[in-house]
């Protein structure tokens, strides 16, 4: 006869505990690097919006840039236009012209400028909420991940 039991070897009470523990730590941690893993993602997906976001800007303000040389260079063509037509006022309107040239290349240049300073404003403002938004996930990490420790050194104490 052998002097082996058949039945299996029942565990006791503290290894029951510490398999518990075991098992929530590692549910646990597979939560928190869940939670890390979305928060890196919605991070890569908002630097794609602010990027998105600043090379739209980017061209909007090349566009504007164009069209105001474009307007500048039309009203220096006029200028000369007008100076070869006209010989004997050709002083007096090509002063006058000169004139009109550089207040609306001074307003486009206002203008250009408005238009950089909001895209920089507007890309500030989408790095700020970004910066929230990573914030905002950090603490929401930490505080399921202090919760999910305080129950489990509460099983822990219960247990003992």
């Amino acid at each position: 006869m052998s002097t082996n039991a058949t039945k299996p070897e029942e565990k006791g009470f503290f290894e029951k505990v510490k398999e518990t523990i075991e098992g929530l730590w590692d549910s646990t941690k597979d939560t928190a690097e869940d939670v890390k893993e979305a928060a890196e993602e919605k991070i890569e997906v908002i630097k794609e919006k602010v990027t998105a976001k600043k090379e739209t800007v980017a061209k909007k303000a090349a566009t504007a840039k164009a069209a105001v040389t474009k307007k500048a260079d039309a009203a220096a063509d006029k200028a000369k236009a007008k100076a070869t037509e006209v010989k004997t006022k050709a002083a007096e309107k090509a002063k006058t012209i000169t004139a009109k040239a550089k207040d609306e290349t001074a307003v486009a240049k206002k203008a250009a400028a408005d238009v950089k300073t909001k895209a920089d404003a507007e890309a500030k403002k989408i790095t700020a909420k970004a910066k929230d938004a990573i914030a905002d996930t950090k603490k929401t990490v930490a505080a399921k991940t202090a919760k999910a420790a305080t129950a489990v050194k509460k099983k822990a104490v219960a247990a003992k």
